[in-house]
C-alpha cells in the first residue's frame, strides 16, 4: 500500500459524482408537471387567435377612442398619438345620441324577447312525436342559416308599398285604402275600437325580422331541454287531473328557465350589437337609428376613426352595464326558481 507523500495535492474521485450529476438533471417530471405543459401546448393556439382576433382589435379600438384619428391619417399613425376627449365630446353632443341609445334598448328587448317566445312556442308545438315532425324540424331552421343578404332581399320586396305581397294581401283581406310603407315610415297612425295611435312602424317591423331570423337559435336551445324532461313528471301531473296549463307553469317551466334566462342573456348580446340586418333593410332610417348603425356612419359618412371608436367603447360600456344590473339583481332570482 502507497500513500502520497506529505504536501501532495489529494486526488478527487470524480467519476462518481459526474455519473451522478446527469442523473440529478434528467430526474422525471411529476405528473402535475405533465399535465400543466400539455394544457399549455392545447391552450397556446387558442390564446394566439383570441390575442389577435379579440384583445389586440378591442385594445386597438380603445386607443383610438382617446386620439385625434382620421380615415386618411390612419396608417401614418403611431401607437399613441395625442390624447383627447373630443371624440366622447363629440358623441355625446351629437344630434340623436340618446334617442338612439333608447331606440337601440327598445330593438334589443323586443327582438330578445320575440325571438325566445317563438322559439318556445315552436319547441313545444314540435315536441310530440307526428308524421313529418323531422321535416318540418328542419325547415324551422332556414331562417337561421339562410344568408342575411337574401332573406333581408326578400323582407324588402315582400314588403314594398309598390309591388309586395303583403299591400296586395292587405287590400284583398283587411280593405286598405292605401298601401303602407313598412320599412320607410316612422309613425303609423293606427285607428283601433275609437282610439288613434301612432305606432313606429319601421322599427316594428326591424324587431318582427330580427324574432322570425334567430327565433330557431331559442327553437334548439329548448327543445333539446325539453326532450331531457322525465316524462314520468307529466304523466304523473295528468294522472292527477292537471291542465295543460298547469302542467306547463309548474313541471316544464321550472325545467326550462335555465336555458330561457341564458337564451336571453345570449341574444341580449348580440342583438345590442347588431348592425347587418337593420342596415339591409332600412339603413337606420325612419327611427330605426341603433347604435351600431351611429358607429358606421360616424366612420364612413364623417371618416372620424377616433369618434366612431369612441361610439363603440360607449356601446360596450353600457352593455356591460346592463349586463352587470342583470347579474346583480336577476340571476340569482331565476337560479333560485328553477
Amino acid at each position: 500500500m502507497t500513500t502520497a507523500p506529505a504536501g501532495a495535492p489529494q486526488r478527487r474521485d470524480t467519476s462518481t459524482r459526474s455519473a451522478d450529476r446527469p442523473a440529478e438533471r434528467r430526474r422525471p417530471m411529476t405528473a402535475s408537471r405533465r399535465a400543466n405543459r400539455a394544457g399549455l401546448a392545447f391552450v397556446s393556439p387558442t390564446f394566439v387567435v383570441v390575442l389577435v382576433v379579440v384583445i389586440l382589435p378591442i385594445a386597438w379600438t380603445v386607443l383610438l377612442a382617446f386620439q385625434h384619428a382620421k380615415l386618411v391619417d390612419i396608417q401614418g399613425m403611431g401607437l399613441f398619438g395625442n390624447w383627447t376627449l373630443d371624440n366622447f365630446s363629440q358623441v355625446f353632443d351629437s344630434a340623436g345620441f340618446w334617442q338612439s341609445l333608447t331606440t337601440t334598448l327598445i330593438y334589443t328587448i323586443g327582438s330578445t324577447l320575440g325571438s325566445v317566445v317563438l322559439g318556445l312556442i315552436a319547441a313545444l308545438a314540435l315536441r310530440k312525436p307526428f308524421k313529418g315532425r323531422g321535416l318540418l324540424r328542419a325547415a324551422m331552421l332556414l331562417p337561421y342559416v339562410a344568408p342575411v343578404v337574401a332573406v333581408a332581399f326578400v323582407w324588402e320586396v315582400a314588403l314594398s308599398p309598390q309591388y309586395g305581397v303583403v299591400n296586395d294581401w292587405g287590400r284583398r283581406l283587411f280593405g286598405w285604402d292605401d298601401p303602407i310603407a313598412f320599412l320607410s315610415t316612422r309613425q303609423y297612425e293606427v285607428h283601433l275600437l275609437g282610439v288613434h295611435f301612432d305606432i313606429p312602424l319601421a322599427l316594428l317591423t326591424v324587431i318582427a325580422f330580427e324574432c322570425w331570423r334567430y327565433f330557431p337559435f331559442a327553437f334548439l336551445f329548448i327543445l333539446a331541454r325539453l326532450q331531457a324532461v322525465p316524462d314520468g313528471l307529466e304523466e304523473a301531473a295528468l294522472v292527477d287531473g292537471a291542465t295543460p296549463t298547469q302542467r306547463f307553469r309548474h313541471i316544464l317551466l321550472p325545467q326550462l328557465m335555465p336555458v330561457i334566462a341564458l337564451l336571453c342573456v345570449l341574444r341580449f348580446i348580440m342583438t345590442f350589437n347588431k348592425f347587418d340586418d337593420v342596415y339591409l333593410l332600412t339603413g337606420g332610417g325612419a327611427g330605426t337609428d341603433v347604435a351600431a348603425v351611429r358607429v358606421y356612419d360616424f366612420l364612413t359618412a364623417r371618416y372620424d376613426v377616433g369618434a366612431a371608436a369612441a361610439q363603440a367603447l360607449v356601446l360596450a360600456v353600457s352593455l356591460m352595464i346592463l349586463l352587470g344590473f342583470y347579474f346583480k339583481f336577476f340571476a340569482n332570482k331565476v337560479q333560485e326558481e328553477s
